[in-house]
């Protein structure tokens, strides 16, 4: 089993990647900042946009076994105290006999940057690396940067896809978290109604590791899903239940509960 351990998305603070002045991989057509537009509240709606050739995709925050994390690195931006990135409900794709979550053709991933000072420009600078795959998965360093400025207007596809972020489902969750050999098992009862294909997805919030593949199995209107996690060191933890996070995707849609107690 190939694991890949998770680095965090965030406002990093290590130097940012160099430019991409050669031409794109194939599979990338074109990556780009949407202007977006300025809250009343004085935060900054942008997007990053992934256009991607016909048939190949790119992958969630936790890629799933056969996936590649993404880092987006936004420390060379002006005028930036924060940003928060709106994930979109992913996909599940089989890679191999293996799962894999992300997206295919286009990903249009919207952020919330709190400026320095609301009434400046913002210099939004985004460097990303991340995997493309078709039949073969390609490393990807791009870098993109956008002066942010005026209020703007509401732009359809970043409304879009804020849209299709999960819908945040308060309490409902239980979960059980025993130690095995190299990490941490979780067992979480999920009370949802039975719907096709539901699959569950586990992080941990603020501290990114290796997650298993999940196992679920229906007890009524309870899905009873358990992942195992994995440390670097392969050392049983200290979990904290309050750092989880579980996202169902299902045909119904995606639901997303943020803690689990016991």
């Amino acid at each position: 089993m190939f694991r890949f351990a998770p680095l965090p998305i965030a406002l990093l603070l290590a130097a940012p990647l160099a430019a991409q002045d050669a031409p794109l991989p194939p599979g990338m057509a074109g990556v780009e900042l949407l202007q977006g537009w300025q809250t009343p509240s004085g935060e900054r709606i942008s997007a990053l946009r992934i256009a991607l050739d016909q048939g190949w995709k790119t992958y969630w925050r936790s890629p799933g076994d056969a996936g590649i994390p993404p880092i987006l690195n936004f420390a060379s931006s002006e005028n930036v105290a924060g940003v928060e990135v709106h994930w979109p409900a992913p996909e599940v794709f089989d890679q191999n006999g293996l799962r894999s979550v992300g997206y295919h053709n286009e990903l249009i991933l919207p952020l919330e940057i709190t400026p320095a000072d609301p009434r400046r420009p913002v210099e939004l600078s985004a460097n990303l690396e991340m995997g493309i795959c078709h039949d073969i998965c390609v490393p990807v360093s791009v870098a993109v940067s956008r002066d942010l400025f005026g209020p703007g207007a509401p732009d359809p596809m970043i409304n879009a896809a804020l849209t299709e972020q999960p819908r945040q489902m308060p309490g409902g969750a239980r979960c059980a978290v025993e130690p095995i050999r190299d990490g941490m098992r979780v067992t979480a009862r999920i009370t949802l109604p039975p719907e096709a294909d539901q699959v569950a997805l586990f992080e941990l919030r603020s501290t990114p590791m290796w997650v298993s593949e999940s196992v679920a199995h229906r007890e009524g209107d309870t899905l009873v899903a358990m992942a195992e996690f994995v440390p670097e060191n392969a050392q049983p933890f200290a979990l904290d239940q309050r750092d989880l996070r579980i996202t169902v995707l299902s045909e119904a849609g995606a639901v997303e509960f943020n803690g689990c107690p016991e």
